[in-house]
């Protein structure tokens, strides 16, 4: 079976992947390939030995192959990750924080400054101490989400090159069969005719199944082709995922861990410096701040309460997606049951058709043996 062998991507057209990827796409024509496409296209399309089972079954199959082995290799990417973990600590990192910050505001206002202070900073060392755990752990994932965001572009590149191979063979594979259809057929059906033997008529009926067979086949490259086209903004998506998410955590390390870190120096720095008077204005504002963020708790957990309990156990845009979901899946199911049954009530008459068809030649045949 001869293989379709691309030439290099610069070679043939050196416009941005994206660009060939799009064009190839609008049309399988093959006036719309390169001079040297063109070229090799014709070329492959007369070594295909159409008469050769083999050849078809197997037609197109390296650049199938291809496209299945990169979709696994994909996936396998994927299963072999913990996509939540990253999540998980920046949802970490929010707690510790918020665990130093509530720890802080129990502290008691009337006990002295000096036993406050060290037990704020024993709070902050403990917290601290998480914090950088978490923010090496994060550090990590950073590193390897950019080397993730470097291996899309060689799967997008990758991909590019199987969309264009396997274009190429549907193409070289229609030309054939358009020699087959406008040259091949009408001669065998000529010559049949003229000689009324019965092995001629078998070899333009054997040349129709060709036909046939190659065309289903034909078909099966255009659906291995649209995986290709389907997979190229996945990849861009996916890689667009994770260069968000590589760009939140620098981010959380470069400036929210920093702003965190400086404002409790501050804290602590003036805790410390403030004498007693000072310190009795501060439980003065103390008070007054949390009297503050109480009556605005209680506001908004008042509020909350109240909108969660007027909220039903269902959403109502739930259930309407849920009955349309339900209804689009009913008509389709039975769209697909008439289209099925048309299509067997067209192949029961097309095959009768056939048969008599067949009958009427094999009977002219006889007749005119006997004459």
């Amino acid at each position: 079976m001869p293989e379709l062998v691309l030439p290099t991507m610069e070679t043939v057209n050196p416009e941005p992947r994206e660009l060939v990827a799009e064009k190839a796409e609008s049309s399988l024509d093959i006036k719309n390939l390169s001079p040297e496409e063109r070229k090799m296209v014709e070329e492959f399309a007369k070594s295909i030995d159409v008469t050769d089972s083999t050849v078809l079954v197997q037609y197109g199959a390296p650049a199938q192959s291809k496209i299945s082995a990169f979709s696994d290799s994909m996936l396998n990417n994927y299963r072999t990750k913990d996509l939540g973990e990253q999540g998980k600590l920046l949802t970490d990192l929010v707690v510790e924080i918020g665990e130093f910050d509530t720890a802080a505001q129990k502290k008691g206002f009337f006990t002295s400054m000096k036993r406050q202070f060290e037990k704020t900073m024993a709070q902050y060392n403990k917290v601290n101490a998480n914090v950088d755990t978490i923010v090496h752990k994060l550090e990590d994932h950073k590193r390897q989400l950019i080397k993730d965001v470097a291996m899309f572009d060689q799967l997008y590149e990758k991909n590019a090159e199987y969309f264009k191979e396997i274009s190429l063979y549907i193409i070289a594979g229609k030309e054939r069969l358009k020699e087959i259809n406008d040259v091949t057929i009408p001669e065998l059906a000529a010559k049949a005719e003229a000689t009324g033997d019965q092995n001629d008529l078998q070899a333009l009926r054997d040349m129709k199944d060709v036909v046939v067979r190659f065309d289903k086949k034909l078909n099966d490259l255009m659906l291995s082709r649209m995986i290709s086209i389907q997979m190229a903004p996945q990849i861009r998506m996916l890689q667009s995922n994770e260069t968000q998410l590589a760009d939140k955590i620098q981010s959380t390390i470069m400036n929210s861990i920093p702003l965190w870190k400086n404002q409790i120096v501050i804290a602590l720095g003036l805790n410390n410096a403030k004498a007693a008077l000072q310190a009795q204005r501060q439980v003065t504002d103390m008070t007054n701040e949390l009297l503050k963020k109480n009556s605005e708790m209680l506001k908004t957990g008042t509020i909350e309460i109240a909108k969660e309990s007027e909220r039903g156990i269902v959403d109502i845009e739930t259930l309407r997606q849920t009955n349309s979901d339900l209804i689009t899946t009913i008509n389709e199911v039975v769209r697909i049951q008439d289209e099925g049954k048309a299509k067997r009530l067209a192949a029961e008459q097309e095959l009768q058709k056939m048969e008599g068809e067949l009958k009427q030649a094999v009977l002219a045949a006889a007749v005119r043996k006997n004459q």
